[in-house]
């Protein structure tokens, strides 16, 4: 293959990425493959050619000491990177070359590999410049939000440790993503390859004479690093007269500031700065010492601590996830919380035996053969050709239309075009936009999701068109659409986060709109729990109604009622009525008190020409089959039925014409 790594640092500078990328590098190019490196140099105008090695100009950062930040935008470095036709892009930073080669990948139609080698969170103190908590969230938020917008337009995406994957997915970033641990070229750092009249001039280089204990610390001097925290630990040494020598190799923006920290504390003769070192020095300095040191709580991987392991160093650290399966408590190294713990723990080792101290020089080596540096290559390997297969098959995101409460959009490959529609949601929290590639995978859960949004725009058109509960929502989507549980419940927990639907407020809103058409609260009450409403919320409901509406609602519909009623009994209108009312959802209580509210004297003084009236229809209908006593006593029935007082009915029929037998 044909492979481009694209880089913020590379050689001379000396640390964990770039130790990656020369392994990697190396590897690839011993098992056959053209590998082209393309990086920065401190330079504002010049590109600079070195082999296979392109260097674009850029401005070099003290507070970052060893970066150099370039422009995203390389127009002209474009047809470079085009004649070296390659068949992946490989990104080893998310900013400044990191950026061009996501342009240079979408321009230029190449698959994209990113590795997130750095956890950029912990490094927002170099803008936070007065330490200011709003600074620093506004930072980490910065962070997170760019870390998921580079994640997820990657083909594949690399995390260098588990721990980097969690913070990954903590960002937002739901796809794939491969842990590879960074190789090693383990037979570099292997203590035969330095002999021992280097290592004598090494100790002497490093102001460590023969008889103290020589440990050492490699990398960046950087906050980050809190090298602070080890030279406390010094103080404690000096203290107990331990004969120990602390070496710090490397350069960094915070090395005057520890070098003066040095001096505070009366370390000078224990502590020396030697500087950058080339890398190719780097495995005589491990060679030289008896343990090595950190205290960093920011490395996605750790380089450094498996180059010490490799070198057969104990390594002194502070607990950290990505050192779990590094550093064992008494059998690699030792892990300390605190300065003086370290130093407790340095006086330790030095009381262990010969044997001891061997037998955990062998089990540091063992510990990392598994980052053995053929490992690494096969399963970046197999990331690039899953990328490059994966890419052929993928689709681009041709448009995007917003339509109501969703987003259409239409994603061609060479063969096929599909209009989809997906939610807001989705269309934010997966990153996508015009140009995305979306894989085979990533489409056909979006099409999965089509209906789920098909069907909330139903729901959307039903709450429209008239308000509806929870219930009535979920029992249209259970029987009129083939979702899941799950997908209805979150569909009915969307609609209620958006106060589209609101039991609580219909509730009001029937209370009040069923009181204006007279029903009363059984009635009611009936009607909304049909709908779904809890007992509870339409008994709070009418706890916050007057006490006397309920009363006045029945009265005005019994007023209202009370003339429709003709020619019954008093006592019949009034057994009528209380049945309406009843029916009409008021409560014995109100009703009792309604009738007690109602006049019924004119229909008591009609009530005999009401009786006369219902004794003679009673008469007309039944003496076409009955004369005589049994016609009368017909008639009796009918009237009585009616709720006529005895001594009236006999009062009227005395009062009629009868043809008796």
């Amino acid at each position: 293959m044909r492979i481009g790594l694209f880089t913020d640092t590379y050689l001379p500078d000396v640390n964990g990425v770039v130790s990656s990328i020369v392994t990697l590098q190396q590897e690839l190019e011993k098992n056959g493959h053209a590998v082209y490196v393309i990086t920065t140099h401190p330079g504002l105008l010049q590109v600079q050619r070195e082999g296979n090695v392109l260097r674009l100009p850029g401005v070099e950062l003290k507070s970052l000491y060893g970066y150099v930040l370039t422009s995203p935008i390389h127009f002209a470095v474009l047809k470079d990177i085009r004649e070296m036709k390659l068949d992946v892009i490989h990104a080893h930073t998310e900013f400044g070359v990191g950026i061009f080669a996501r342009i240079a990948a979408k321009m230029l139609q190449i698959p994209i590999v990113s590795t997130y080698h750095t956890t950029y969170e912990d490094y927002t103190h170099y803008v936070n410049v007065f330490n200011l908590e709003s600074v620093d969230k506004v930072a980490k938020k910065a962070v997170s939000s760019l870390s998921k917008l580079y994640g997820e337009t990657c083909t594949e995406l690399i995390a260098p440790s588990q721990k980097t994957k969690e913070m990954l997915q903590r960002y937002g970033i739901k796809k794939r993503i491969h842990v590879i641990p960074t190789g090693l070229d383990l037979q570099r750092f292997d203590a035969h390859c330095t002999d021992l009249e280097i290592r004598k001039q090494r100790r002497q280089e490093l102001m460590a004479s023969p008889d103290e204990l020589l440990i050492i610390f490699v990398g960046r001097i950087a906050k980050e690093k809190s090298i602070d925290f080890v030279i406390d630990g010094f103080t404690y040494l000096k203290e107990a007269s331990v004969p120990v020598h602390f070496a710090i190799i490397g350069g960094g923006p915070e090395q005057e500031a520890l070098e003066e920290h040095v001096r505070e504390l009366g370390l000078e003769s224990m502590i020396t700065f030697a500087g950058k070192k080339p890398a190719d020095q780097i495995p005589s300095y491990y060679h030289c010492a008896d343990a090595f040191v950190s205290a960093s709580l920011t490395e996605t991987q750790g380089m450094t601590y498996i180059e010490a392991l490799a070198s057969e160093l104990p390594v002194f650290a502070r607990p950290d996830e990505v050192l779990e399966d590094l550093v064992l408590e008494g059998e690699t190294g030792f892990l300390f919380k605190k300065p003086q713990q370290f130093a407790e723990k340095v006086q330790l080792f030095l009381a262990l035996s010969e044997e001891e101290r061997t037998a955990m020089k062998t089990a540091a080596k063992r510990q990392v053969e598994v980052y053995d540096s053929r490992i690494f290559y096969q399963k970046v390997l197999a990331v690039y050709e899953s990328a490059a297969n994966e890419y052929r098959e993928m689709y681009r995101l041709e448009s995007i239309r917003p339509k109501d409460d969703c987003v259409e959009l239409k994603v061609c490959s060479p063969n096929d075009e599909i209009r989809i529609l997906v939610s807001l949601e989705t269309y934010f929290n997966k990153g996508l936009r015009k140009d995305v590639l979306i894989s085979s995978d990533e489409l056909d859960e979006l099409i999965s999701e089509e209906e789920a949004v098909k069907a909330y725009q139903s729901c959307l058109k039903r709450i429209a068109a008239k308000d509806r509960t929870r219930k009535e929502i979920y029992d249209w989507l259970t029987q009129n659409t083939q979702l899941e549980i799950k997908q209805i419940n979150e569909i009915v927990e969307k609609l209620e986060d958006r106060d589209l639907i609101n039991d609580l407020r219909y509730t009001k809103n029937q209370v009040y709109n069923l009181k204006l058409m007279m029903q009363g609260k059984n009635k009611i009450s009936r009607t909304l729990r049909k709908k779904g409403i809890p007992y509870e919320m339409i008994e709070s409901v009418f706890a916050e109604e007057d006490e006397q509406s309920e009363f006045r609602n029945a009265l005005k519909w019994a007023q209202k009622l009370q003339p429709t009623i003709k020619e019954k009994s008093v006592r019949m209108k009034k057994n009528m009525m209380k049945s309406k009312l009843i029916a009409q959802g008021f409560g014995v209580d109100v009703i009792n008190e309604v009738m007690e509210n109602l006049s019924f004297v004119e229909d008591e003084r009609a009530e005999l020409e009401s009786l006369r009236k219902t004794a003679a229809k009673a008469q007309k209908r039944y003496q076409s089959k009955y004369s005589g006593t049994k016609l009368r006593n017909y008639v009796f029935r009918y009237c009585s039925a009616q709720g006529y007082a005895v001594e009236d009915i006999y009062l009227i029929l005395s009062e009629m014409e009868w043809d008796d037998e």
